[in-house]
């Protein structure tokens, strides 16, 4: 028998009043995978989660947990639980509580629950502080019993409803590798919402990256940072240039382009480009400066510069086009080109990409 997949999302449309939120989306997760929905404020993706969860019900289509249709289903009846930004700890109880209250709510023996608590807080790294209340705890530690009492129940589905927004950088970066690491260990499938794009690269086997209640693409974080489909995605995940180009021919996934350089080049492109006029993208971390230049070359002035440490940034000027390009600091004596100066600029072909609109 073939694997059913954890959740499907089917021709799924939501509106509130006049605003349409989600417009007829459709997508499958996964079993064991973790999966991100990726996009700016209103873009639909806390919808989405609110809708597998059960706090909103969608005005079309239907979703699916394990083959089964669950837009019915209430709440506390889905094998699903959600971790939320606020935490939402009971502040009067201790964690080993916090996290036996949804087990007991289940119905669960005390004999039972005292082993999944004892089990899932050691888990979390939070055993030795069972007996502590949230007040007593830092934020991250707050974030580890929110994960431990909603992984608790064994539930099919976690959801995550922008959970490491409230921590600062550091313990946000410690936090993304304890949460691949449960995902892993635990072989739950994880929903992820998310508006930070490092978030998303970083821990997800796949991205749904979601614009204007529809997705936009659907793919690991490599595809999706290096084959962005659209400009929308281009644009929303990383940094990049565009380029007016026009495109001379097109064709099995290739387009011949005349660049602002004057140069004519073959590059990768989405089955839907035409001739004509058409935008390029290209990554800053793939424009090769000075002695470092490879593939195209060209010339453009240094207008601004930025030293960031590990890498410095740069603003170019070649043929009345601004670019954006960034260049890796691998000696102590940091990066030697000035502003004002003219400097050769190179990419190879394959780093680059025509986008449809």
């Amino acid at each position: 028998m073939k694997d059913l997949n954890a959740v499907e999302v089917i021709e799924v449309s939501k509106s509130f009043g006049t605003f349409d939120a989600l417009s007829s989306v459709s997508f499958d997760i996964r079993e064991n995978e973790f999966f991100t929905m990726l996009g700016p404020s209103g873009c639909g993706k806390t919808t989405l989660l609110r809708m597998m969860a059960g706090f909103e019900t969608p005005d079309r289509g239907s979703l699916r947990l394990h083959g089964r249709n669950i837009v019915d289903i209430p709440p506390h009846k889905r094998r699903v639980n959600t971790v939320f930004q606020s935490y939402a700890l009971f502040p009067h109880m201790t964690l080993e509580q916090n996290v036996a209250f949804g087990l007991e709510n289940l119905g669960w023996d005390r004999a039972r629950i005292k082993a999944r608590v004892g089990e899932i807080l050691d888990r979390v790294h939070m055993g030795q502080f069972a007996t502590r209340k949230p007040a007593q705890l830092s934020g991250g530690q707050r974030q580890r019993v929110a994960l431990a009492r909603a992984l608790a129940p064994e539930p099919e589905v976690l959801l995550l409803d922008e959970p490491l927004s409230a921590l600062d950088l550091k313990l946000r970066q410690a936090m993304r590798d304890e949460l691949r690491s449960l995902q892993r260990d635990t072989g739950i499938t994880f929903v992820f919402v998310t508006h930070d794009q490092e978030e998303a690269l970083d821990m997800s086997d796949r991205i749904a990256v979601l614009g204007g209640g529809k997705v936009q693409q659907i793919g690991t974080p490599t595809e999706i940072y290096e084959e962005p489909v659209n400009r929308f995605v281009a644009d929303f995940v990383g940094e990049t240039n565009f380029l007016d180009v026009e495109v001379l021919e097109a064709a099995d996934h290739r387009a011949t382009v005349r660049t602002p350089f004057g140069r004519v080049i073959e590059i990768p492109a989405p089955v839907d480009v035409g001739k004509g006029d058409a935008t390029l993208s290209i990554r800053p971390e793939k424009l090769s400066l000075g002695d470092q230049v490879e593939g195209i070359d060209f010339t453009a002035e240094v207008l601004q510069k930025h030293y960031l440490g590990g890498y410095t940034h740069y603003v170019l000027e070649a043929n009345g086009t601004q670019l954006r390009a960034s260049r890796r600091n691998a000696s102590r004596e940091g990066d030697t080109i000035a502003v004002g100066s003219t400097v050769h600029v190179g990419f190879v072909e394959h780093s680059a990409r025509v986008l449809s609109s």
